[in-house]
C-alpha cells in the first residue's frame, strides 16, 4: 500500500509545450472537444448502407491477427498467458483478443476507441475489460494536449473518470494540436452518397421496367364507341393479366397492347460504379480480390497489394499496442510481478511466412554452392 502511494505521489508531470495555444491554460483544464455524435452516427450508417465498407473493416480486424506476451521472468509467464486467454471481455466474450478486436473496430470506424479495466475485489489483478460506447464518454485534453482525459457524460454535463489509470483511450490519425481522431471512413460519405444514388435509381428503374406495365389501345375505326365499351375492355384485360392460370384476352376491333417503356434502354451503370468503388477500395487499403471484386490484375500486382496491406496492418497494430501494454502491465503489477515483457504479434498470414522461409532456403543454397565452387573467396578478393 505504501509503495503504491509513493509511486502515485512521484508521478511525473508532463511539461507544457511552447507552441500550445492559450486555450490550454489552468483556467480551462479540459479543452479541445473531440468528435461529435452526429459524425459517429454518419459513419455507422455508412457501414450499414454500403456492405463493401463493412466487409473491409471486418477483414482488417480479422487480418490483424493475434499476439503473444513474453515476460522476462519465467514465473510471470503463466500469469500473463492465463490473463490473455481467460480475462472476461464485455458481457459475453473471454480473452484479451476479443476486447482488442472490438477496440480496433471502434478505432477504425470512428477514429477513437475507449476501454476500461475492472479490478477484482482484492485489487490483485484485472478481472474484466469493457469497451465503452463513444456516445457515453468524451475524450478531452488535460492541462496539456499531451494528456488525454476521458470524461463520462451525464444529464447535466460531463466529468472526468475518477481513476484515469484504469481507462484506455486511443486515437487514429490524430490531428496535430488536437485530441481528435480521424476515422478510416473520412472522405467516403460524399463518394458513398453518389454510389447510393446509383443503386437507388437502379431500384426505381427495375420497379418500373422490371414489373411490366401494359398500355391497351382500342381503335374503333368509325364503329360506335362508348365509355361502357372501354370499361368492358379494361375489365377483361385485368382478368386476363391477373389470372392465376393462362388466360386469353379476347376483344372485338383493332386493339393494340404495348409494354410501357419497352423502347427505352436501361442506363449502363457499370463504369461509374467501378470508378466509385476504386475510390472506396483505395481509401480502405484493402486489395480488391479480398472483397470479392474480380478486377483484372496480374500475380505481381496482387503480391504488391498484399505487401501494402501488410504495412497498413502494421500501422494499425502500432496504434493499439500502447493500450495492450497498459492492460497487461497493470495486471502483472497488481499480481506482484514487476518484470518487463514483450508484445509479439503473429504473422499477418501463412503465405508471408512461407515466402520468407523460401527466401532463406534459396539464400542458404546459393551460399552452399558458392562455398563448394570457391566463388566466395573469389568475390572477397
Amino acid at each position: 500500500m505504501f509503495g503504491r502511494k509513493k509511486q502515485a505521489e512521484s508521478k511525473a508531470v508532463l511539461p507544457v509545450a511552447q507552441t500550445v495555444p492559450a486555450r490550454y491554460s489552468s483556467a480551462l483544464p479540459f479543452g479541445c472537444r473531440g468528435q461529435s455524435r452526429a459524425e459517429r452516427e454518419l459513419y455507422s450508417a455508412l457501414r450499414e448502407s454500403v456492405p463493401i465498407i463493412d466487409a473491409a473493416i471486418g477483414k482488417i480486424v480479422r487480418l490483424m491477427g493475434g499476439f503473444r506476451i513474453i515476460t522476462e521472468q519465467r514465473s510471470a509467464q503463466p500469469i500473463a498467458d492465463a490473463f490473455v486467454r481467460e480475462v472476461r471481455a464485455n458481457g459475453s466474450s473471454s480473452g484479451l483478443g476479443a476486447f482488442v478486436n472490438a477496440y480496433i473496430d471502434d478505432l477504425l470506424t470512428y477514429g477513437e476507441a475507449v476501454g476500461e479495466m475492472l479490478l477484482n475485489e482484492n485489487q490483485t489483478g484485472v478481472c474484466a475489460l469493457y469497451n465503452a460506447s463513444l456516445n457515453d464518454v468524451t475524450i478531452r485534453a488535460g492541462s496539456s494536449p499531451l494528456e488525454l482525459v476521458v470524461c463520462t457524460r451525464f444529464a447535466g454535463g460531463e466529468k472526468p473518470a475518477p481513476n484515469q489509470n484504469l481507462v484506455l483511450a486511443s486515437l487514429l490519425f490524430q490531428e496535430n494540436g488536437t485530441v481528435r481522431g480521424r476515422s478510416l471512413l473520412s472522405g467516403l460519405p460524399f463518394i458513398s452518397s453518389i454510389l447510393l444514388k446509383i443503386f437507388n435509381s437502379i431500384k426505381n428503374n427495375w420497379e418500373r421496367a422490371g414489373d411490366v406495365r401494359f398500355a391497351v389501345t382500342y381503335d374503333p375505326k368509325g364503329a360506335p364507341f362508348s365509355e361502357e365499351s372501354a370499361r368492358q375492355i379494361a375489365d377483361e384485360w385485368k382478368k386476363a393479366i391477373r389470372s392465376d392460370t393462362v388466360c386469353d384476352f379476347v376483344s372485338v376491333g383493332d386493339v393494340s397492347v404495348k409494354v410501357i417503356g419497352a423502347e427505352s434502354e436501361m442506363p449502363d451503370c457499370s463504369v461509374p460504379v467501378k470508378v466509385i468503388l476504386e475510390q472506396v477500395v483505395a481509401k480502405l487499403g484493402i486489395p480488391p480480390f479480398l472483397l470479392g471484386i474480380s478486377w483484372s490484375s496480374t500475380e505481381r500486382m496482387s503480391a504488391q497489394q498484399a505487401d501494402i496491406l501488410t504495412s497498413e496492418l502494421e500501422y494499425y497494430r502500432s496504434a493499439v499496442t500502447p493500450a495492450i501494454r497498459k492492460i497487461v502491465g497493470t495486471h502483472l503489477r497488481l499480481s506482484g510481478c514487476s518484470c518487463d515483457f514483450r508484445l509479439i504479434w503473429d504473422d499477418v498470414n501463412l503465405q508471408d511466412a512461407v515466402e520468407l522461409s523460401q527466401a532463406r532456403l534459396n539464400n542458404a543454397r546459393a551460399a552452399q554452392i558458392e562455398k563448394e565452387y570457391g566463388l566466395e573467396e573469389y568475390e572477397n578478393a
